[in-house]
């Protein structure tokens, strides 16, 4: 059964950085690509970055690109988020997802991704 569980939310100042962790069990992650979301209230969830587990290639939305960066720990089975220069508009709960790298689907695409964690609380005060 895959489990994925996110750490490393809190409160923090606008500018600050902050890291987040996602520890996944369950099955082998090579073929798959693990993805960070978040979801403010009252909003969508949305896509942040994702990492492909087999190459490391990355991929990250507009609005965080330059700022945050999604890195992974094959060996532990961690992707990690490093939030750098954090807005107030980065306040949301952040969720880790993960799906097989094939499909017909972007990998910025939500409904692409089968499981998901419960997700972390980012609260970044301005």
């Amino acid at each position: 059964q895959v489990q994925l569980v996110e750490s490393g939310g809190g409160l923090v100042q606008a500018g600050d950085s902050l890291r987040l962790s996602c520890a996944a069990s369950g099955r082998t992650f090579n073929s798959y690509a693990m993805g960070w979301f978040r979801q403010a209230p009252g909003k969508e969830r949305e896509f942040v970055g994702v990492i492909v587990w087999s190459g490391g290639q990355t991929y990250y939305s507009e609005s965080v690109k330059g700022r945050f960066v999604v890195s992974g720990d094959s060996a532990k089975n961690t992707v990690l988020l490093q939030m750098n220069s954090v807005k107030p508009e980065a306040t949301a709960v952040y969720y880790c997802a993960a799906r097989r790298l094939r499909s017909a689907w972007s990998v910025s695409n939500k409904d692409s991704y089968g499981y998901w964690g419960q997700g972390t609380q980012v609260t970044v005060s301005s």
